[in-house]
Protein backbone atom coordinates (compact mmCIF):
# COMPACT_ATOMS: atom_id res chain seq x y z
CA UNK A 1 0.00 0.00 0.00
CA UNK A 2 1.24 3.46 -0.86
CA UNK A 3 2.18 5.76 1.99
CA UNK A 4 0.50 9.16 2.10
CA UNK A 5 3.81 10.83 1.23
CA UNK A 6 4.44 8.44 -1.68
CA UNK A 7 0.98 8.94 -3.13
CA UNK A 8 1.32 12.70 -2.84
CA UNK A 9 4.69 12.74 -4.58
CA UNK A 10 3.44 10.50 -7.39
CA UNK A 11 0.33 12.58 -7.98
CA UNK A 12 2.29 15.84 -8.05
CA UNK A 13 4.74 14.30 -10.51
CA UNK A 14 1.82 13.27 -12.72
CA UNK A 15 0.45 16.80 -12.51
CA UNK A 16 3.78 18.23 -13.60
CA UNK A 17 4.05 15.73 -16.48
CA UNK A 18 0.56 16.55 -17.71
CA UNK A 19 1.31 20.26 -17.62
CA UNK A 20 4.53 19.78 -19.60
CA UNK A 21 2.84 17.70 -22.30
CA UNK A 22 -0.29 19.82 -22.70
CA UNK A 23 0.53 23.33 -21.63
CA UNK A 24 -1.55 25.08 -24.26
CA UNK A 25 -4.76 23.24 -23.52
CA UNK A 26 -7.46 25.13 -21.69
CA UNK A 27 -8.84 23.69 -18.49
CA UNK A 28 -12.18 25.40 -18.91
CA UNK A 29 -13.75 23.01 -21.35
CA UNK A 30 -12.67 19.59 -20.14
CA UNK A 31 -15.26 17.22 -18.76
CA UNK A 32 -14.58 17.56 -15.05
CA UNK A 33 -16.35 17.04 -11.76
CA UNK A 34 -18.57 20.06 -11.36
CA UNK A 35 -18.10 23.73 -12.04
CA UNK A 36 -19.54 25.80 -14.84
CA UNK A 37 -17.38 27.18 -17.62
CA UNK A 38 -17.97 30.91 -17.90
CA UNK A 39 -19.20 31.85 -21.33
CA UNK A 40 -21.01 34.52 -23.25
CA UNK A 41 -23.72 32.27 -24.65
CA UNK A 42 -25.73 29.32 -23.42
CA UNK A 43 -29.05 27.56 -23.24
CA UNK A 44 -30.69 25.47 -20.57
CA UNK A 45 -32.48 23.03 -22.88
CA UNK A 46 -32.33 19.49 -21.59
CA UNK A 47 -32.18 16.25 -23.53
CA UNK A 48 -34.08 16.77 -26.74
CA UNK A 49 -34.35 20.45 -25.88
CA UNK A 50 -37.07 19.89 -23.30
CA UNK A 51 -36.60 20.78 -19.64
CA UNK A 52 -37.95 18.20 -17.22
CA UNK A 53 -37.26 15.38 -14.81
CA UNK A 54 -34.79 13.74 -17.20
CA UNK A 55 -32.36 16.62 -16.76
CA UNK A 56 -29.18 16.02 -14.80
CA UNK A 57 -27.15 18.39 -12.65
CA UNK A 58 -26.09 21.44 -14.68
CA UNK A 59 -23.06 21.86 -12.40
CA UNK A 60 -21.65 18.48 -13.47
CA UNK A 61 -19.76 18.75 -16.76
CA UNK A 62 -20.02 15.37 -18.52
CA UNK A 63 -19.07 16.21 -22.09
CA UNK A 64 -17.95 18.83 -24.52
CA UNK A 65 -17.68 19.65 -28.19
CA UNK A 66 -14.68 21.93 -28.66
CA UNK A 67 -13.82 24.15 -31.61
CA UNK A 68 -10.16 25.09 -31.13
CA UNK A 69 -8.44 27.87 -33.09
CA UNK A 70 -4.64 27.49 -33.07
CA UNK A 71 -2.60 30.27 -34.63
CA UNK A 72 0.42 29.80 -36.85
CA UNK A 73 3.69 29.11 -35.05
CA UNK A 74 7.07 28.80 -36.75
CA UNK A 75 6.54 26.62 -39.82
CA UNK A 76 3.18 25.31 -38.55
CA UNK A 77 0.10 26.79 -40.21
CA UNK A 78 -2.94 28.04 -38.33
CA UNK A 79 -5.58 25.35 -37.80
CA UNK A 80 -9.17 24.85 -36.71
CA UNK A 81 -9.89 21.59 -34.90
CA UNK A 82 -13.16 20.06 -33.72
CA UNK A 83 -13.47 17.25 -31.18
CA UNK A 84 -16.30 15.99 -29.00
CA UNK A 85 -17.02 13.36 -26.39
CA UNK A 86 -19.91 12.72 -23.99
CA UNK A 87 -19.69 10.59 -20.83
CA UNK A 88 -22.20 9.11 -18.41
CA UNK A 89 -20.72 11.00 -15.48
CA UNK A 90 -18.08 13.56 -14.44
CA UNK A 91 -14.38 12.83 -14.88
CA UNK A 92 -12.54 12.55 -11.53
CA UNK A 93 -10.27 15.43 -10.55
CA UNK A 94 -7.31 14.05 -8.59
CA UNK A 95 -5.97 17.45 -7.51
CA UNK A 96 -7.98 19.68 -5.17
CA UNK A 97 -7.28 23.39 -5.66
CA UNK A 98 -7.98 25.14 -2.36
CA UNK A 99 -7.20 28.09 -0.09
CA UNK A 100 -8.56 30.61 -2.60
CA UNK A 101 -7.24 34.15 -2.36
CA UNK A 102 -9.35 36.41 -4.55
CA UNK A 103 -8.15 39.77 -5.82
CA UNK A 104 -10.22 41.38 -8.57
CA UNK A 105 -10.93 39.00 -11.44
CA UNK A 106 -8.16 36.62 -10.34
CA UNK A 107 -7.85 33.87 -7.74
CA UNK A 108 -4.74 32.22 -6.32
CA UNK A 109 -5.13 28.60 -5.19
CA UNK A 110 -2.76 25.89 -3.99
CA UNK A 111 -2.96 22.15 -4.80
CA UNK A 112 -3.72 19.31 -2.44
CA UNK A 113 -3.49 15.64 -3.36
CA UNK A 114 -6.25 13.64 -1.62
CA UNK A 115 -5.26 10.41 0.14
CA UNK A 116 -7.36 7.25 0.14
CA UNK A 117 -6.25 4.68 2.71
CA UNK A 118 -7.98 2.00 0.65
CA UNK A 119 -6.72 2.20 -2.96
CA UNK A 120 -9.41 3.13 -5.48
CA UNK A 121 -8.19 0.63 -8.09
CA UNK A 122 -7.89 1.13 -11.82
CA UNK A 123 -11.56 1.96 -12.40
CA UNK A 124 -11.75 4.90 -10.00
CA UNK A 125 -9.67 7.80 -8.67
CA UNK A 126 -9.15 9.34 -5.24
CA UNK A 127 -10.91 12.71 -5.40
CA UNK A 128 -11.03 13.55 -1.69
CA UNK A 129 -9.60 11.96 1.41
CA UNK A 130 -10.95 8.38 1.52
CA UNK A 131 -13.38 9.17 -1.30
CA UNK A 132 -13.19 7.42 -4.66
CA UNK A 133 -15.03 8.40 -7.85
CA UNK A 134 -15.43 5.97 -10.73
CA UNK A 135 -14.15 6.91 -14.16
CA UNK A 136 -17.06 7.53 -16.52
CA UNK A 137 -17.74 5.75 -19.80
CA UNK A 138 -18.06 7.60 -23.11
CA UNK A 139 -21.21 6.93 -25.14
CA UNK A 140 -22.56 7.65 -28.60
CA UNK A 141 -25.04 10.50 -29.00
CA UNK A 142 -25.79 9.46 -32.58
CA UNK A 143 -24.79 11.40 -35.67
CA UNK A 144 -23.83 15.00 -34.93
CA UNK A 145 -24.47 17.82 -37.39
CA UNK A 146 -22.24 20.88 -37.15
CA UNK A 147 -23.35 24.20 -38.65
CA UNK A 148 -21.56 27.53 -38.82
CA UNK A 149 -18.00 26.30 -39.45
CA UNK A 150 -18.03 27.00 -43.17
CA UNK A 151 -20.42 27.36 -46.07
CA UNK A 152 -22.13 24.01 -45.50
CA UNK A 153 -23.00 21.89 -42.44
CA UNK A 154 -21.20 18.58 -42.01
CA UNK A 155 -21.97 15.43 -40.05
CA UNK A 156 -19.72 13.61 -37.60
CA UNK A 157 -20.16 9.97 -36.64
CA UNK A 158 -18.49 8.50 -33.55
CA UNK A 159 -15.29 6.48 -33.71
CA UNK A 160 -14.73 4.83 -30.32
CA UNK A 161 -17.37 7.29 -29.08
CA UNK A 162 -15.19 10.26 -30.08
CA UNK A 163 -16.40 12.84 -32.60
CA UNK A 164 -14.20 14.55 -35.20
CA UNK A 165 -14.85 15.92 -38.70
CA UNK A 166 -14.83 13.21 -41.38
CA UNK A 167 -11.87 12.79 -43.72
CA UNK A 168 -11.94 15.32 -46.52
CA UNK A 169 -13.32 18.17 -44.38
CA UNK A 170 -10.85 21.06 -44.22
CA UNK A 171 -11.85 23.99 -42.03
CA UNK A 172 -10.72 27.55 -42.63
CA UNK A 173 -8.97 29.60 -39.96
CA UNK A 174 -11.10 31.06 -38.58
CA UNK A 175 -14.12 29.18 -40.00
CA UNK A 176 -16.65 31.88 -39.07
CA UNK A 177 -17.15 35.60 -38.61
CA UNK A 178 -16.97 36.92 -35.07
CA UNK A 179 -20.43 36.71 -33.51
CA UNK A 180 -21.82 34.37 -36.20
CA UNK A 181 -23.98 31.46 -34.96
CA UNK A 182 -22.50 27.98 -34.51
CA UNK A 183 -24.52 24.89 -33.62
CA UNK A 184 -23.95 21.23 -32.81
CA UNK A 185 -27.02 18.97 -33.03
CA UNK A 186 -26.87 15.38 -31.80
CA UNK A 187 -29.47 13.00 -33.23
CA UNK A 188 -29.46 10.89 -30.07
CA UNK A 189 -28.43 7.33 -29.21
CA UNK A 190 -27.41 6.31 -25.67
CA UNK A 191 -28.58 9.80 -24.67
CA UNK A 192 -31.60 11.48 -26.30
CA UNK A 193 -31.13 14.21 -28.92
CA UNK A 194 -29.84 17.64 -27.89
CA UNK A 195 -28.57 20.83 -29.52
CA UNK A 196 -25.76 23.16 -28.49
CA UNK A 197 -25.53 26.72 -29.76
CA UNK A 198 -22.66 29.19 -29.61
CA UNK A 199 -21.05 32.07 -31.47
CA UNK A 200 -17.88 32.50 -33.50
CA UNK A 201 -14.93 34.35 -32.00
CA UNK A 202 -11.92 36.18 -33.43
CA UNK A 203 -8.52 34.49 -32.98
CA UNK A 204 -6.86 35.85 -29.85
CA UNK A 205 -3.96 38.27 -30.39
CA UNK A 206 -1.92 39.26 -27.33
CA UNK A 207 -0.34 42.72 -27.45
CA UNK A 208 1.61 42.32 -24.18
CA UNK A 209 4.45 40.32 -25.69
CA UNK A 210 7.12 40.86 -23.01
CA UNK A 211 6.03 39.61 -19.61
CA UNK A 212 8.19 39.76 -16.49
CA UNK A 213 7.27 38.64 -12.98
CA UNK A 214 8.71 40.55 -10.05
CA UNK A 215 7.77 40.48 -6.40
CA UNK A 216 5.66 43.51 -5.52
CA UNK A 217 4.90 44.35 -9.16
CA UNK A 218 1.56 43.78 -10.93
CA UNK A 219 1.39 41.89 -14.23
CA UNK A 220 -0.58 43.70 -16.98
CA UNK A 221 -1.97 41.63 -19.84
CA UNK A 222 -3.32 43.22 -23.01
CA UNK A 223 -4.90 41.89 -26.20
CA UNK A 224 -7.01 43.04 -29.11
CA UNK A 225 -10.51 43.03 -27.59
CA UNK A 226 -13.32 40.88 -28.91
CA UNK A 227 -16.84 41.82 -29.90
CA UNK A 228 -18.57 43.28 -26.84
CA UNK A 229 -20.54 40.67 -24.92
CA UNK A 230 -19.62 37.84 -27.28
CA UNK A 231 -16.74 36.14 -25.47
CA UNK A 232 -14.85 35.87 -22.20
CA UNK A 233 -11.16 35.68 -21.28
CA UNK A 234 -9.62 32.95 -19.12
CA UNK A 235 -6.05 33.25 -17.80
CA UNK A 236 -3.95 30.57 -16.13
CA UNK A 237 -0.58 31.44 -14.60
CA UNK A 238 1.32 28.46 -13.16
CA UNK A 239 5.03 29.17 -12.86
CA UNK A 240 6.07 25.95 -11.10
CA UNK A 241 4.37 23.20 -13.13
CA UNK A 242 7.60 21.67 -14.43
CA UNK A 243 8.59 20.85 -10.87
CA UNK A 244 5.18 19.89 -9.48
CA UNK A 245 2.78 22.79 -9.19
CA UNK A 246 2.96 24.79 -5.95
CA UNK A 247 0.08 27.09 -6.87
CA UNK A 248 -1.68 28.87 -9.71
CA UNK A 249 -3.48 32.09 -10.51
CA UNK A 250 -6.66 31.79 -12.58
CA UNK A 251 -8.54 34.81 -13.90
CA UNK A 252 -11.91 35.11 -15.65
CA UNK A 253 -12.87 38.45 -17.13
CA UNK A 254 -14.74 40.27 -19.85
CA UNK A 255 -13.05 40.38 -23.26
CA UNK A 256 -12.25 44.09 -22.87
CA UNK A 257 -8.63 44.06 -24.07
CA UNK A 258 -6.83 44.33 -20.74
CA UNK A 259 -6.48 42.63 -17.37
CA UNK A 260 -4.09 43.21 -14.50
CA UNK A 261 -2.96 40.51 -12.10
CA UNK A 262 -2.34 42.40 -8.89
CA UNK A 263 1.05 42.75 -7.23
CA UNK A 264 -0.36 41.03 -4.14
CA UNK A 265 -1.19 37.82 -6.02
CA UNK A 266 2.06 37.88 -8.04
CA UNK A 267 4.11 38.21 -4.85
CA UNK A 268 2.27 35.33 -3.20
CA UNK A 269 2.64 33.09 -6.27
CA UNK A 270 6.38 33.77 -6.52
CA UNK A 271 6.68 32.95 -2.83
CA UNK A 272 5.31 29.46 -3.43
CA UNK A 273 8.13 28.53 -5.81
CA UNK A 274 9.12 28.66 -9.46
CA UNK A 275 10.40 26.14 -12.01
CA UNK A 276 11.89 26.39 -15.49
CA UNK A 277 10.08 27.77 -18.53
CA UNK A 278 7.14 29.46 -16.79
CA UNK A 279 4.27 30.58 -19.01
CA UNK A 280 0.90 32.27 -18.92
CA UNK A 281 -1.97 30.74 -20.91
CA UNK A 282 -4.66 33.11 -22.16
CA UNK A 283 -7.87 31.82 -23.76
CA UNK A 284 -10.71 33.65 -25.49
CA UNK A 285 -13.84 31.51 -25.40
CA UNK A 286 -17.58 31.46 -25.95
CA UNK A 287 -19.57 28.65 -24.39
CA UNK A 288 -23.05 27.29 -24.99
CA UNK A 289 -24.54 24.48 -22.91
CA UNK A 290 -27.30 21.91 -22.79
CA UNK A 291 -28.29 19.63 -19.92
CA UNK A 292 -28.88 15.91 -20.50
CA UNK A 293 -29.71 13.21 -17.97
CA UNK A 294 -26.05 12.73 -16.95
CA UNK A 295 -25.26 16.44 -16.56
CA UNK A 296 -24.08 19.36 -18.64
CA UNK A 297 -22.59 19.22 -22.15
CA UNK A 298 -20.73 22.29 -23.43
CA UNK A 299 -19.98 23.71 -26.84
CA UNK A 300 -16.74 25.62 -26.30
CA UNK A 301 -15.30 27.79 -29.05
CA UNK A 302 -11.82 28.83 -28.00
CA UNK A 303 -8.59 30.48 -29.13
CA UNK A 304 -5.58 30.01 -26.84
CA UNK A 305 -2.19 31.73 -26.72
CA UNK A 306 0.64 30.58 -24.46
CA UNK A 307 3.21 33.26 -23.67
CA UNK A 308 6.52 32.76 -21.86
CA UNK A 309 7.24 34.89 -18.79
CA UNK A 310 10.56 35.79 -17.22
CA UNK A 311 11.23 35.65 -13.48
CA UNK A 312 13.98 37.52 -11.67
CA UNK A 313 16.81 35.12 -10.79
CA UNK A 314 15.49 32.21 -12.87
CA UNK A 315 17.47 30.63 -15.71
CA UNK A 316 15.54 27.90 -17.53
CA UNK A 317 17.34 24.91 -19.03
CA UNK A 318 17.07 21.52 -20.64
CA UNK A 319 20.74 20.58 -20.14
CA UNK A 320 23.75 21.75 -18.14
CA UNK A 321 25.16 23.75 -21.05
CA UNK A 322 22.18 26.12 -20.75
CA UNK A 323 23.33 27.15 -17.27
CA UNK A 324 26.10 29.38 -15.94
CA UNK A 325 29.33 27.48 -15.35
CA UNK A 326 28.78 27.24 -11.59
CA UNK A 327 25.25 25.72 -11.93
CA UNK A 328 23.62 22.58 -13.31
CA UNK A 329 20.22 21.90 -14.86
CA UNK A 330 17.78 20.51 -12.32
CA UNK A 331 14.86 18.15 -12.85
CA UNK A 332 12.48 21.12 -12.66
CA UNK A 333 14.28 22.64 -15.71
CA UNK A 334 15.91 25.43 -13.74
CA UNK A 335 19.61 26.20 -13.22
CA UNK A 336 20.91 25.96 -9.65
Amino acid sequence: MWSNEGATALALFALALAACSSTVSSDIGAAGSGGSAAGATGNAAGAGGVAGASQGDAKQLVGSFQVKLTGASGEASATTAVVGKVYDGPTPETIVWENPQVDGACTLTTPRVPFCSTPCGGSAACVEDDTCLSYPTAHSVGSVTVSGLGDSPFTMTPIANTYQPPAGITLAFPPFAEGAPVSVSAAGDYFPAFTLTGTGIAPLVLTSTTLALKSGVALPLTWIPGLAGNSKIHVKLDISHHGGSKGQIVCDSDDSGSLTVTATLITKLLGLGVAGYPTVIVTRHAVGSSVISAGRVDLEIASTVEQSVSVDGLTSCTEDSDCPSSETCQTDLSCK
